[in-house]
Parts: C-alpha cells; structure tokens; sequence
C-alpha cells in the first residue's frame, strides 16, 4: 500500500477514535485522558487484535488488514455503511494512474445543453467540466470563471458571490461539500492536483480547516438547496447527480425547481 494511502487510513481510524467516548463502548473510564475519544490499546481490544499491529495501521506503517479486521475495526469505531467502504477503499490502496483533468464526452454535452432545468457535469477533482446555460444563470458568473477556478469547491468557498448565492444556508452546503470531497481526496491524497486543491482551500477559506480536521465524509445524491438569487428571487430546488457509465469519473448534477 502506497506511503500516502497509509498515511490517509490512519487519520481515518483515529478521527473515528477520537470521536467516540469510553461510555459509548461499555469502557470504563477509571484513568484521567490527556486527548477526547478511546485510547488505541482500548479500540485494538475491542477489535480483537495486538495492540502494536493498530499502531503500525494508525502509523501509517506497511501493514495490510485483512477483511476481517476491517469489520472488527468498522464495529468497534461504529462507523456506518459509508464509512465502511471509505475505510476498505483506504485498506486497498489506489489503483490509479496521477489524476488528469478529464474531457466530457460529446453525447453528454449534447444532453446537458438540451435540458431546459440547471445542469452540470463534474470530475473526480469536483473541476466543473461543462454546464448549459440556465446553470450559468443560476450560479452567476460560472460560466466566465478561469480555468483554474472552475471547480465547484473553489467556486463554493473562496468566492464571495457563492457565499450571498446561498445565504444563511452557505455553511451546511460547504461543509456538505467538503465531506464528500474529502471521501475522494483521501484515495488521491498524494497526487499534485489533490494536494494542491486542498492547500489552496486551507489558505483562502477561514472555515476550511476546522471542518477538514472533522474528517466527515459523505456520499454524493440527491437533495434539495434554497438559493437567494439577486435577479430570480430566493428559489429551492431538488438536486440530483448521475455518474456517466462509461467514464465513472464524470457526474451529472440536474436542478429542478420547487
């Protein structure tokens, strides 16, 4: 498993350590704890497995669990159905060649841009790829971005015009974003284009930080958002992302109106 990868299992398992407190457990709590959460001796325990072994896995150290210890590990640290994927995803390693900013095909181009509603096609990266033109109306100036700065997490939390967009609601949706962002980035996590995202949104967004350390990730769907649209008026629509079959990569968000 790739140095990186490693890196990325171990803060996982122990932002899910921290979390979780002796009394969810059935622990009891007889010592004074210097950091929140259980300790790694108490989680390797509960786990059925040495103690040094889960150091090595939170270490980052060359070691590789089998799918049993994952499912001890997944019910020890109580994670849910998303979270255990995301931690075999991490078990496995990346099986991918350095990330390349994807092209959308001409057939889906076509499509979005004979959709009356809002639409869009994003990468792995979140790079917004293509939209048509009630997506550039909506989402105001997405459409006169750089290069550089098509990306929806860029668009999201480093341009003031996206936080008015969203209003009171901004917070939950960038956060919303970020976990699911995160989901991917740790299977990425060495690669220059992931890293470089990711540091950029470290240095130019105050609340970036915080709600990275949460480590929270999240699948992406369906929903709905309220957006405050300084020409259409406050507008809720139901979202919901497809992912193009043959290139996986790719997903297609839709907004209908409410």
């Amino acid at each position: 498993m790739p140095e990186s990868t490693r890196n990325g299992l171990g803060e996982f398992l122990r932002s899910r350590r921290e979390k979780l407190s002796p009394e969810a457990v059935g622990v009891p709590d007889r010592r004074r704890r210097r950091t929140p959460g259980l300790r790694r001796e108490e989680v390797a325990e509960l786990a059925g497995i040495g103690v040094d072994w889960y150091i090595r896995l939170e270490q980052g150290r060359a070691v590789s669990p089998s799918v049993a210890t994952l499912d001890a590990l997944a019910r020890v640290l109580r994670l849910d159905d998303v979270e255990k994927d995301h931690l075999r995803a991490l078990a496995r390693g990346p099986r991918h060649r350095p990330f390349v900013r994807e092209r959308v095909p001409e057939a889906i181009q076509h499509l979005i841009m004979s959709l009356d509603q809002p639409a869009y096609v994003t990468g792995r990266r979140w790079d917004l790829l293509a939209w048509n033109d009630a997506a550039a109306e909506l989402f105001i100036g997405c459409d006169r971005l750089p290069d550089e700065d098509r990306n929806i997490l860029v668009y999201l939390l480093l341009d003031p015009q996206a936080r008015r967009l969203f209003g009171p609601g901004w917070s939950a949706e960038a956060q919303r974003v970020v976990a699911q962002f995160r989901t991917t980035h740790d299977l990425w996590s060495a690669d220059p284009a992931f890293v470089d995202l990711s540091t950029r949104l470290r240095r130019n967004c105050p609340e970036f930080a915080a709600w990275w350390e949460q480590h929270s990730i999240l699948t992406s769907g369906n929903g709905q958002k309220t957006l405050h649209h300084p020409e259409q008026g406050v507008r809720t629509f139901s979202y919901t992302t497809f992912q193009a079959n043959e290139h996986p990569a790719l997903k297609l968000s839709i907004y209908t109106p409410l």
